[in-house]
């Protein structure tokens, strides 16, 4: 109706306009100028057009945008030839929509006469192959309907070509929910119409064309569609025309066998369960998103009731509206597999999945796997294989998955070995060639090239690479018996990737593994001669002293050990070069903001501690010595409490408790020195448990001292003869740690020595001179902190124990100005001040 007022309305313009010609002619004129003029501009310009889509598809021939757009402006232009070879080129590469088959076909059917129709039906054909579309599907039947001269006339061959093509249509829309009824329905109408050719007088034709109708009712009705209440009303109406009585105009079972009336209910059933389910998939105004979700979840409601045509059937509805998802892909492959593991349907879904989604690296392998599992022919596979190679993936790790799946098939094809189809080593090694880009003669030109092109810059030194390499020497030695060719493999591998430690070890494991042992020990010094980066120079002299110990004589270790010491010693020393700079460097860039930061705090403090007055400068101060006490006090509590002994820490001014009793101490150590060196030195005495080499909190260097601990006494001991020995240029002082009694043996330095060691000032040492209490003191002297700590500790001398320095109590006497102070001055006593006081 739209279509006719549109009509009526256009007519009545082009009216208008030829009136308005008729009394103005030079107007007329002027419009058709103008038109020509314009139509002229439009046509120049579509040329333009279609000469710079032509030249882009000619150098990116997988440009589906531009082969639309030139399909699209060839049809305008009506340029049948380039239109219908520009639709078979676009094909070749991409499937088409249902839309664009349509539209192909009804062009290709303009241009035919019916004679021709066969043309026109394979175009079809191909359309319902790549998606599950209804409207193709009533396109293609109306066609067949139409305009094929056998159906037309009602033969027999036409007829049972008809109801086939109908078969076809209703097995892969009978599921279809939505849209399904519209093909059952053109069914029983196609049935209907048949039936009202047959002739009256013959009744036993006309009861047969009954009960197929009445048939395909019944199968229409047993199955859930949108509107399966209007195909009851469709049913009960036409068994009334048949002469049975029946409420046609109810839409209840009541009058129809109870075979059919059950099937019904229970579709009925199975609708109402899907009937959200539809909505959300069909409803408009939603984004593409949620649309997908919404199929993921109806796809996980039909996998709970385990019926593979109906999981199958919705899956291809989904395909149609997402064919590029190639999650959605997988997914349906692997369904697929699960299900029906192997057969035509699998295999066909997979060459689709391939086509819509060429770049998916997992759907190629998958095909391939799957085309031998429906043990398809050789050159069936190396077709597929061919194209695989030609497409684009997204990482290198997909390439080499699929070659590899190539070469397993090859490999086990080749050991099967089953009737005529066997199959020469030469294809495994053409494989490999082509994946290691060498050319080969069995491939296509432009698939070499891309493989080359692809694989060659970043195969390099990979783990990928190894992989092949090995693979590839294990089948040229186990599956094709040439020992010399397993060689040649891993002999190029190492000319283009000699700085893999591991593929050395690849190549020495085979040579091992033959039993070959001299020519493993030659390859391991070929990798002695060359230099690796970190430590997989020292790893390959680890690596030979291992092997000749397994495998060699003991003149075959000694020329190892010959070799290999010198190159790890140089090794080592390296090292300790290379970590003394970056230790250097770090610590002058951590020594930078240290120091001015400490400018700053000096400079803020100085201001600070002239702003404050004298009085609360001394609460400070007292305040500060409190929380010392304090801190040392609980640290030697925790002391006393383990009966351990106390160790400042190495980096922190925090106090750090070790129990073990059997500690050697470490002086005059080369601050080059590390813990492997130390372990090293008392590897003949054994027995260490732990290494500490001490550094300085702010630098960061070593200080030249370590405490090495051992197990027991028994390797204490001799490791304690080894005093004064060599190590890496300095001679060693080594004694016994004691820190339970605060000095070490040996002479060793004081308890109060170590902690100003610890603060960084080496070679200070306490005062020789101390103060002693007398043992007559009324006072007892009071021990700080721990008696345990100080009980070695004697105060002697003549220095003023306790004394402020900064006063003197009353009773002291002072020096007068130039004289000589007295050494054993004595306080006075009370009487003595009495009588001076009354003197004065």
């Amino acid at each position: 109706m739209d279509f006719e007022k549109s009509s009526v309305s256009i007519k009545d313009d082009t009216e208008m306009a030829d009136d308005d010609t008729a009394q103005n002619p030079e107007s007329s004129l002027k419009l058709n100028s103008d038109s020509d003029s314009s139509d002229s501009e439009d046509e120049a310009e579509q040329t333009q057009q279609l000469r710079a889509l032509e030249s882009d598809l000619s150098t990116n021939p997988s440009n589906y945008d531009a082969h639309v757009l030139y399909i699209k402006l060839l049809r305008i232009r009506g340029e049948i030839e380039k239109l219908r070879e520009a639709r078979e080129n676009m094909n070749v590469l991409f499937p088409l929509t249902p839309a664009m088959w349509v539209e192909w076909a009804k062009d290709e059917a303009s241009l035919l006469n019916d004679s021709d129709s066969e043309s026109v039906e394979k175009l079809y054909e191909r359309g319902i192959s790549e998606y599950l579309s209804i409207p193709l599907w009533r396109e293609y039947l109306n066609y067949v309907l139409q305009h094929d001269p056998k159906v037309c006339d009602s033969s027999v061959d036409g007829i049972s070509k008809a109801r086939n093509l109908f078969e076809r249509a209703v097995t892969a829309a009978a599921l279809h929910v939505a849209q399904g009824s519209q093909i059952w329905d053109a069914y029983t109408q196609f049935e209907q119409s048949i039936l009202q050719t047959i002739d009256q007088s013959d009744i036993q034709a006309k009861e047969k064309q009954v009960q197929r109708i009445q048939s395909i009712f019944h199968r229409q009705l047993s199955i859930p569609f949108a509107n399966m209440k209007s195909t009851l009303l469709a049913y009960k109406a036409w068994e009334v025309e048949q002469g049975n009585s029946l409420d046609a105009e109810s839409d209840n079972v009541d009058g129809i066998s109870s075979r059919v009336a059950s099937s019904y209910r229970k579709a009925e059933e199975m609708y109402d369960a899907r009937a959200h389910l539809e909505e959300h998939i069909t409803r408009q105004g939603i984004s593409e998103s949620e649309r997908y979700q919404h199929f993921m979840g109806y796809l996980d409601f039909e996998k709970s009731f385990g019926d593979p045509a109906r999981v199958q059937s919705l899956y291809e509805r989904a395909i149609t509206d997402f064919p590029v998802s190639s999650d959605l892909w997988l997914d349906y492959t692997r369904y697929l597999d699960k299900t029906l593991k192997a057969g035509n349907v699998v295999k066909d879904v997979y060459s689709r999945a391939t086509r819509n989604c060429p770049w998916v690296g997992e759907l190629w392998v998958r095909y391939l796997l799957c085309l031998e599992h429906g043990l398809a022919s050789e050159k069936e596979i190396s077709a597929a294989f061919e194209k695989s190679v030609q497409c684009t993936f997204s990482t290198l790790e997909e390439y080499l998955d699929l070659f590899l799946t190539r070469v397993d098939g090859l490999r086990r094809r080749i050991s099967s070995a089953r009737g005529d189809d066997v199959l020469n080593y030469s294809l495994i090694r053409e494989s490999f060639q082509v994946c290691m880009c060498t050319s080969s003669p069995c491939l296509k030109g432009l698939m070499v090239k891309q493989a080359t092109d692809y694989l060659s810059p970043h195969l390099k030194n990979t783990d990928g690479l190894l992989r092949l390499h090995a693979y590839w020497a294990c089948l040229e030695l186990k599956l094709n018996n040439n020992l010399t060719a397993a060689r040649g493999v891993w002999g190029s591998l190492l000319k283009t990737c000699g700085s893999m430690l591991e593929a050395w070890q690849g190549y020495i494991g085979m040579e091992i593994a033959l039993g070959h042992i001299n020519e493993a020990r030659a390859i391991y010094k070929r990798w002695y001669s060359k230099r690796f980066s970190g430590t997989g120079s020292e790893d390959i002299c680890h690596a030979w002293l291992r092997f000749e110990r397994e495998f060699g004589t003991l003149d075959d270790l000694d020329h190892a050990v010959q070799k290999v010491m010198p190159r790890l010693e140089e090794l080592r020393l390296f090292r300790l070069v290379q970590e003394s700079k970056s230790l250097t460097e770090v610590t002058d860039q951590r020594e930078q903001p240290l120091k001015e930061t400490a400018r700053e705090k000096r400079k803020s403090g100085s201001i600070a501690i002239d702003e404050q007055s004298p009085a609360k400068r001394q609460k400070s101060t007292q305040n500060q010595k409190k929380l010392h006490e304090k801190e040392n006090t609980r640290g030697l509590k925790l002391a006393e409490a383990n009966d351990g002994k106390l160790v400042k820490d190495t980096y922190s001014s925090k106090t750090r408790l070790y129990t073990d009793q059997c500690t050697a101490f470490v002086s005059n150590l080369n601050i080059r020195a590390i813990d492997e060196d130390l372990k090293l030195f008392f590897s003949d005495v054994g027995g260490v448990t732990a290494i500490r080499i001490l550094h300085d909190k702010f630098t960061g260097k070593s200080r030249g001292l370590a405490y090495v601990d051992f197990k027991d006494e028994e390797h204490l001991a001799p490791a304690l003869a080894k005093n004064k020995q060599m190590l890496l240029g300095k001679k060693l002082c080594i004694t016994r740690s004691n820190p339970k009694r605060g000095k070490r043996e040996s002479g060793a330095l004081t308890t109060s020595e170590h902690d100003t060691n610890q603060s960084g000032i080496e070679g200070s040492s306490a005062s020789k001179e101390s103060v002693e209490i007398s043992k007559g003191s009324s006072v007892a002297p009071q021990v700080p902190h721990s008696r345990k700590h100080f009980e070695s500790i004697q105060l002697k001398g003549k220095n003023t124990f306790a004394v402020p320095r900064n006063f003197k109590p009353l009773g002291w006497t002072t020096s007068k100005p130039g004289t000589k102070k007295e050494e054993d001055e004595k306080p006075k006593s009370n009487d003595e001040f009495r009588k001076m006081f009354m003197k004065s």
